[in-house]
């Protein structure tokens, strides 16, 4: 890697868990400038502006949370682990795998009306996780670990929604005691469609 890839680099990875943490409004370069140790003319020698920035620490902060939940569900050896690993990897919002919380919901919800760019990448975000449950459910259905009837779409945007609701409620309460109700909904509804 090139010594100016290297501090581009260096930069998304200090700059990432401070824009999911404080949003991407609320971030001022003097923040990222103080995090890296870089003056003003460096960081803009390798992004023209903050919104720059800003996109590159989404895709970021998204690719270490899909790196670290395919890396889970790899280890499971079957259909049904893999779903209970996916709620697992998510079950602590409170102390949840990247920095700041999960970035689909923080910059998700600061986006939705007024970054389209953003907006997209958070949007491919859950089409990705939604894609992973619903994939999971349609092995398990071709190695008989499922009811066929299950519909494999419905349950991963469910799941989804429900995880996505639950780290937002834990969140704003302070505690997990509303994930905890959904994480035994949903693995009821496994439960449900497991053969």
């Amino acid at each position: 890697m090139a010594k100016g890839e290297e501090t581009r680099q260096f930069i998304i990875e200090k700059a990432a868990p401070i824009f999911n943490t404080k949003g991407i409004a609320a971030t001022a370069m003097s923040d990222i400038m103080e995090a890296t140790k870089l003056s003003k003319g460096s960081m803009y020698v390798h992004f023209e502006n903050k919104e720059v920035l800003a996109c590159a620490a989404v895709d970021h902060n998204m690719k270490i949370l899909g790196t670290k939940l395919q890396s889970v569900i790899g280890k499971s050896k079957t259909a049904k682990e893999g779903l209970m690993a996916y709620i697992e990897f998510f079950n602590n919002p409170l102390n949840p795998p990247v920095v700041g919380g999960c970035p689909l919901l923080n910059f998700g919800t600061e986006a939705d009306d007024t970054n389209p760019i953003v907006k997209e990448k958070v949007n491919k975000g859950i089409k990705f996780s939604q894609q992973l449950v619903s994939d999971l459910i349609t092995k398990g259905i071709s190695n008989g670990e499922f009811k066929p009837e299950w519909n494999a779409d419905e349950f991963g945007t469910v799941l989804f929604a429900m995880m996505e609701g639950g780290h937002l409620m834990s969140r704003m309460s302070g505690n997990n005691s509303q994930m905890k109700v959904i994480i035994k909904a949903l693995h009821a509804t496994i439960e449900q469609n497991s053969l």
